[in-house]
């Protein structure tokens, strides 16, 4: 195939294979897709996980997209790690997580910083939630928050 021409300059121009991504901020959401690539688990994995670890909870949007959370992130690499370096079970793993000995996603935000809201009062709709989709739906607003703390400056 011949070269294509850039309009402006007359060199080559990149093959698509050869163009880097977008870079996201830290603290972006991440989708599926790029969670898995990023640690090299199969997207069918991560959904499995999310039956057998209550405390991996990405968001979910529209038609089910799911978009994780730098804490959520953490947390799964924990748990690829224990279970393919070091050879635990899910049973272990899960185990570990009762027992304490493993930092879920809450504990990981507040190590990062991320200070947890108080709880308000229950409104009729939020009464429908538990705890895991109330501390979901708070740490996605407070990100909204400090998005649009940033944007106003």
């Amino acid at each position: 195939m011949a070269n294509i021409l850039t309009a402006h300059s007359g060199e080559p121009a990149a093959p698509l294979s050869e163009k880097k991504p977008a870079t996201k901020s830290a603290s972006a959401f991440r989708t599926i897709s790029e969670v898995a690539e990023q640690l090299d688990v199969p997207q069918h994995v991560l959904r499995f996980w999310e039956t057998k670890f209550s405390t991996v909870r990405p968001l979910k949007r529209g038609g089910g997209r799911r978009y994780y959370r730098p804490e959520d992130i953490d947390l799964i690499r924990q748990i690829r790690n224990l279970l393919y370096a070091d050879g635990y079970t899910i049973k272990g793993v899960q185990r570990l997580m009762r027992e304490g000995q493993l930092k879920t996603a809450a504990s990981l935000a507040s190590a990062k910083g991320v200070k947890a809201s108080a709880p308000a009062r229950p409104t009729r709709m939020a009464k429908n939630l538990d705890t895991g989709d109330m501390q979901t739906l708070i740490a996605e607003l407070c990100e909204l928050r400090d998005m649009l703390r940033g944007a106003a400056k």
